[in-house]
């Protein structure tokens, strides 16, 4: 794992946190990320997965739109596992490869989609100020309803904790994939 977090013998684990682990890898397909930071503390796992399922796979926000907050996300955080895990989703969900490489270079992308330019302004507005102005918030909900909004938020809070969660532990980007920033200039790095 890493020297902040020596890694998790499943042997070892309680009734509780196996029975957490299997949900965990039955709806994402394996227990990286953070997971293995939140498995020391099972419920603190299992009221994240609750959370992160409903934010990642269930809102109301399209995968475009969820993966390109995510990106924005990373991107603030300089979360670099975080990016490497969900770049390529955003690309395989439709995010184009310019927009993508703008995101980790930290400039705005050309998007399209009036909904896409909404999702990046408001994530990256909320991240840079800590608030949202009167005007961004109208547009937001004219493109994505209230419900969306709402959404939009939890989606940022969310990636928030597991951006922290990955950097505070020094978490391992997944292997085979690119590092997409430098850590000593901030400067992005190569690849999607």
């Amino acid at each position: 794992m890493t020297d902040r977090l020596p890694p998790l013998d499943p042997a070892g684990f309680t009734p509780r946190q196996r029975d957490i682990h299997a949900d965990i890898v039955a709806r994402r397909g394996g227990a990286g990320g953070p997971f293995p930071a939140w498995l020391r503390n099972p419920e603190l796992a299992h009221r994240a997965q609750a959370l992160g399922a409903y934010c990642r796979y269930d809102s109301s926000l399209s995968q475009l739109l969820s993966e390109l907050a995510i990106l924005v996300v990373a991107r603030h955080w300089r979360a670099q596992a975080e990016w490497a895990i969900h770049a390529p989703i955003a690309a395989r969900a439709g995010l184009p490869d310019d927009a993508i490489r703008a995101i980790r270079a930290g400039a705005d992308p050309q998007l399209d989609d009036p909904a896409a330019v909404l999702v990046h302004d408001y994530t990256d507005q909320l991240l840079r100020t800590n608030r949202i102005t009167d005007a961004l918030h109208a547009r937001a909900v004219r493109l994505l309803g209230q419900d969306g909004v709402v959404d939009l938020v939890a989606l940022i809070g969310y990636y928030g904790l597991v951006a922290v969660t990955l950097n505070a532990f020094d978490m391992p980007v997944p292997e085979g994939r690119d590092i997409p920033f430098d850590e000593d200039t901030g400067s992005a790095g190569t690849g999607v």
